[in-house]
């Protein structure tokens, strides 16, 4: 389906807000504030404070993970009638680890106009800080708060090469290290950015290995930058030989799955399937 952004026809802008610094704001943003008919917010009071802080007055709905989908017939009966809509997250770029997908997806579906705002956001501010390559990068966004689900996102990931961007919360940042630690190894290289844009801004640099030994009490809303795979070391050994060479120096199979995993930077998964053929199982 091809279609013009501005045709002058009812559109749904998904609108940027600060992050943490109010100067953040483009003029676009304000003049599109100004325009729209109405307001999608994640939570009308956090909204309330930017519109009263530039003195807008603008009708708003609430739009959070758990009315999203209910909100569909809502924002099309807005857009029927010929109204803009705009919509809006806490702090940052909507649908981005924030609620707005739903939305934005119904509305093209539809036919109707979406255009994204450039504005605020963490993420990008983090990588070009980290002092890590920023291309290829991927963003993640938070890993799974379960420890088991984390350490098998952390397993898939573990042989990627982009850099990786995560969002965490400052009260599973540690467990999440040492999983970084466990499984992609001590030695990659991590940002960690806490409270962009904000008066208390931080960056802290290093090895995994380096930030964990510095005991840091992190607070605030943290980016962290994960360098991607760059082990290019050739083994003359197969896998199967590699393994056994741990299991001859008394390792048990287990364990010595694990270690080759982790120095071959391969899902242990993928290892531990190939001991199985050629055990024949």
């Amino acid at each position: 389906m091809s279609q013009k952004s501005y045709d002058d026809t009812p559109t749904l802008y998904l609108i940027p807000t600060p992050i943490g610094n109010m100067d953040d704001l483009t003029y676009r943003t304000v003049k599109i504030l100004n325009m729209v008919d109405v307001l999608f917010c994640e939570d009308t009071r956090e909204t309330g404070k930017l519109l009263k802080y530039l003195n807008i007055n603008k009708k708003m709905i609430a739009n959070h993970e758990h009315n999203e989908v209910q909100n569909k017939e809502k924002l099309l009966s807005y857009l029927s009638e010929g109204k803009n809509v705009g919509l809006v997250s806490d702090r940052g770029t909507p649908v981005i680890s924030d609620p707005g997908y739903e939305l934005s997806r119904f509305a093209i579906e539809k036919g109707y106009n979406v255009v994204g705002l450039p504005g605020a956001n963490a993420l990008i501010p983090a990588l070009i800080m980290s002092g890590i390559s920023p291309k290829p990068f991927m963003f993640y966004g938070f890993l799974n708060s379960k420890p088991s689900k984390r350490k098998k996102e952390l397993e898939d990931l573990s042989s990627l090469k982009s850099t990786i961007i995560f969002y965490e919360a400052p009260h599973r940042i540690n467990e999440t290290l040492k999983d970084i630690s466990d499984i992609l190894g001590n030695n990659r290289k991590i940002c960690i950015s806490r409270e962009i844009t904000k008066k208390y801004e931080e960056i802290y640099r290093g090895t995994v290995w380096e930030i964990i030994n510095k005991n840091i009490d992190f607070k605030g809303e943290l980016v962290l930058i994960v360098e991607g795979n760059q082990d290019t070391k050739e083994y003359t050994m197969d896998i199967i030989e590699h393994i056994n060479l741990y299991i001859e120096d008394g390792y048990s199979s287990k364990d010595a799955i694990k270690m080759v995993s982790k120095e071959r930077n391969m899902k242990k998964s993928e290892v531990y399937e190939e001991y199985l053929k050629s055990q024949g199982k």
